[in-house]
């Protein structure tokens, strides 16, 4: 098995979004914010190769909006998702699962591009099978008024439309050494992949932890629906991750690609951080 970091450019996001109730003298130590208080963040995505099985976890945000609706996230960076895919000597046509850990236009907006003649949508994986949890499909496709402008429906109808749409609806191994387990709290039913790989766990943090920033527990973000249950789904995680001496992968740090956890009198710290191929 294999690993790629699949980079797809970044965006930038309000610093006091990112961090909820945190004050900025205190994250912006950690995660600078421009004059503006705009930081900036990757939208990075992993591919795992395991023979003829090519699994592609998110896919950031796709290129099919329009510039009014794309310049409130200040999209910047020279990588796309089809140069870090062909850098890695792979196509679209290549991919066999993607994996959403959930329907954040960050994190899906990449499953659906325009078709040739811009009449319409198609799968920009067209021989892929597609996987979500149920939980957190029902929850976007009747989204509540606080989180509705991060489910876009072009992102969503046309793969369910295309019957190539998987939804789980327990935990467990449904792709061969990929585990999905489930946390709510950012938005209900988030799929946290674990990877089995040389031995070690690698876990796709998504949003569960978009930084290792993000490690203090009350360091929550305010786009977060049930800030409290994602304490409390941390907790449970980090018990998991220092015991098994799991590998975080960040999909949203652009200054870390990866770390691991101790823990220290003062609480869970990272122990070591920097390139997943440090790790692996």
């Amino acid at each position: 098995m294999k690993l790629y970091p699949i980079e797809t450019g970044n965006l930038k996001l309000d610093g006091g979004a990112m961090f909820g109730v945190v004050p900025k003298v205190l994250w912006n130590k950690v995660y600078p914010a421009d004059e503006n208080n705009l930081c900036n963040w990757a939208m990075r995505c992993l591919l795992v190769v395991d023979g003829n099985r090519k699994v592609l976890i998110d896919n950031g945000i796709g290129s099919k909006q329009d510039e009014k609706w794309l310049k409130h996230y200040y999209l910047n960076g020279d990588d796309t998702l089809e140069k870090s895919l062909a850098k890695a000597g792979f196509s679209f046509e290549d991919i066999t699962d993607v994996v959403l850990t959930h329907m954040h236009f960050d994190h899906c907006g990449g499953s659906v591009k325009w078709n040739n003649d811009d009449s319409g949508f198609e799968l920009a994986f067209p021989n892929a099978t597609y996987w979500t949890s149920k939980q957190q499909y029902e929850w976007a496709t009747n989204p509540n008024r606080r989180e509705k402008a991060s489910f876009l429906k072009e992102n969503i109808y046309p793969i369910e439309e295309s019957g190539r749409l998987n939804l789980v609806e327990n935990e467990g191994e449904h792709i061969p050494d990929v585990m999905f387990k489930l946390y709510s709290g950012h938005t209900d039913g988030q799929v946290i992949p674990h990877i089995k790989v040389n031995g070690k766990t690698v876990v796709f943090m998504a949003d569960l932890m978009p930084s290792a920033a993000h490690i203090p527990l009350p360091w929550v973000m305010a786009y977060d629906t049930r800030p409290l249950l994602t304490l409390k789904d941390r907790e449970r995680f980090y018990t998991e991750a220092v015991e098994n001496n799991y590998i975080l992968f960040f999909e949203h740090d652009i200054y870390n690609e990866a770390c691991t956890l101790h823990n220290t009198e003062k609480g869970v710290k990272v122990e070591k951080a920097g390139r997943l191929v440090e790790f692996v």
